[in-house]
């Protein structure tokens, strides 16, 4: 199989995304970030009533250049009936219902307030339904609220319950395996020889899905060989999604990708003309999406983040998966070998890209991600770029809730 672009390996994961079909019934209090299952609408109009947006004096307009008479005042639940004499005025508080013989609402703090009298003068330059709140004017019964496949947000929640909504359907979360593989890798718990390394893959990924909304397992290394392999991976059918690192290169150790064929893994591609990343894999083992990350600390968590991420909202149920992209001129010149995607880690500052360690970042390393904020998208043919010029960017905590 030979290797593709970026953005075919993008495209063609995305296709072989099936509609999530396993629903739940969730609690209100419990549904923020889940995925909501079915187009919800409007039970009743927002606001259901006439209402008074701020504390202050309700007038007709017609009367705005009198003096007006405060002959009775509105509390919040309130029901009052039209009363007004000629040249009066209601003293409102804030959520109190607005009955139909005024239009207008002026605060307190505009007015002259003569209280020895209790009179008021409303301001002359009011406009007609200033803090007027109409019945129906934010949303009205039958409307279409929160669309199927909308990440529910804590704004989502405040609307929902506005409605007397206590429970929805949403789209059961996916179950996410992490896998690490390599003689060398120690969890940070162990002790580490200077010929071993600490495992930042599988903790990293999991900390970066988790950031997204996610949850994923750290499930631990994978055996230190092939028939060992094959046999633990043929043991993870409850999950959604496997997600492993390391061991998917063409080298003779490297037997991941040969164990996950030989469970039945159909893969989509395996290589990306791409840097860093080159190695990654993707595809699916029966009802699993499988994704093999390379194993470079540096290489795995930024094809995390533009790879999977993505993914993952789609698989999730989200109408919403693809990361938003920002135009931001190039802090300075770059060269690029032809003939590949560049992913380059770096920072917005003052609405430019800053390239980290001026793009010289190795991809074993970890510290340029400590330092950098953002990925710009360097296309495939581009051979150089001149500072000034503009890249696509994307933000590294661009989270989905904002895809």
């Amino acid at each position: 199989m030979g290797t593709i672009s970026f953005e075919n390996a993008l495209t063609c994961a995305l296709e072989a995304v099936k509609e999530r079909q396993e629903v739940v019934v969730e609690l209100l209090n419990n549904a923020v970030g889940l995925v909501v299952a079915e187009d919800i609408f409007a039970t009743k109009n927002l606001p259901s009533f006439d209402n008074s947006a701020m504390d202050g004096y309700a007038f007709s307009y017609k009367d705005k250049e009198k003096t007006l008479l405060v002959q009775h005042t509105i509390f919040a639940g309130d029901t009052t009936a039209p009363k007004l004499q000629d040249g009066s005025c209601y003293k409102i508080m804030t959520g109190a219902k607005v009955p139909e013989d005024v239009d207008t609402i002026a605060p307190y703090e505009v007015c002259t307030c003569d209280t020895k009298n209790n009179t008021i003068i409303p301001p002359k330059n009011i406009k007609q339904g200033a803090n007027f709140r109409k019945k129906g004017e934010e949303s009205l019964e039958g409307k279409l609220l929160i669309e199927k496949g909308t990440i529910l947000e804590f704004s989502h929640i405040a609307l929902l319950a506005s409605q007397g909504v206590v429970a929805l359907r949403c789209y059961k979360p996916l179950t996410i395996a992490i896998l690490s593989s390599g003689n060398e890798i120690k969890e940070p718990w162990e002790s580490a020889t200077e010929d071993e390394i600490y495992n930042a893959n599988a903790f990293g990924i999991v900390a970066l899905l988790k950031s997204f909304g996610f949850n994923a397992t750290y499930l631990g290394a994978m055996p230190d060989n092939f028939e060992k392999t094959k046999e633990f991976l043929s043991k993870l059918e409850q999950y959604d999604v496997v997600i492993t690192t390391g061991g998917i290169s063409h080298g003779e150790a490297d037997f991941i990708y040969k164990a996950f064929v030989e469970n039945g893994l159909k893969p989509l591609f395996h290589g990306i003309k791409l840097k860093p990343g080159h190695p990654t894999m993707m595809g699916i083992m029966n009802k699993q999406f499988v994704m093999g990350l390379p194993g470079n600390p540096l290489t795995t968590m930024v094809i995390a983040h533009s790879l999977s991420i993505p993914v993952l909202f789609k698989l999730q149920g989200s109408k919403n998966y693809n990361h938003n992209i920002i135009r931001l001129k190039l802090s300075q010149d770059l060269m690029f070998k032809n003939g590949r995607t560049y992913l380059v880690l770096g920072k917005v500052e003052k609405e430019s890209f800053v390239p980290t360690n001026n793009a010289k970042v190795g991809s074993g390393m970890i510290t340029p991600l400590c330092k950098s904020d953002a990925i710009a998208y360097i296309q495939e043919g581009v051979e150089s770029l001149k500072a000034g010029e503009y890249v696509d960017v994307v933000l590294l905590s661009d989270a989905t809730r904002k895809f």
